[in-house]
């Protein structure tokens, strides 16, 4: 055991997050999501939700501050300006694991999946309500250990 690691982060998990580099996109999708028809590097977090899973990941993942949406939300077909319940959830986790300065954007169902198939991995959950599914990409560590935020 380790600690300060939700124990929902399998050794696979960790290393995937581990390996990644700036600017390397994670895709945190719902259990509907075709995740391996889409990417090869596919991880499973069986028995929980995407808010629960965003708040493992955003507990050891730093976000990417030089891009103004570190995080996208699939939008919901044919309203891309409603959230769902899966995305408030993620929205408040964020806020609440990685701090307020963070901007949540969004992006069309199909061109979800282009950049599915484009990322350095998936994590797919048991996140049964539609639309759950985001794209999450990976800032830079200072050596201090903290998230590089830069000034906008």
């Amino acid at each position: 055991m380790l600690i300060n690691i939700d124990p929902i982060l399998g050794p696979e998990v960790l290393h995937t997050l581990r390996a990644m580099g700036h600017g390397d996109k994670l895709i945190l999708c719902d259990s509907n999501f075709p995740a391996y028809s889409m990417n090869s590097v596919v991880h499973r977090l069986d028995g929980v939700d995407a808010a629960k899973a965003a708040k493992a990941i955003l507990s050891i993942f730093p976000l990417d501050s030089f891009i103004e949406f570190p995080i996208l939300r699939m939008q919901i077909d044919n309203k891309p300006d409603e959230l769902n319940d899966v995305h408030k959830e993620i929205i408040d986790v964020t806020r609440s694991v990685a701090g307020d300065n963070w901007k949540i954007g969004s992006i069309e169902r199909f061109m979800f999946y282009e950049e599915a198939k484009k990322a350095f991995a998936i994590i797919t959950t048991n996140e049964t309500r539609p639309f759950g599914c985001f794209i999450l990409t990976k800032g830079v560590v200072k050596p201090d250990g903290t998230v590089w935020v830069l000034d906008k």
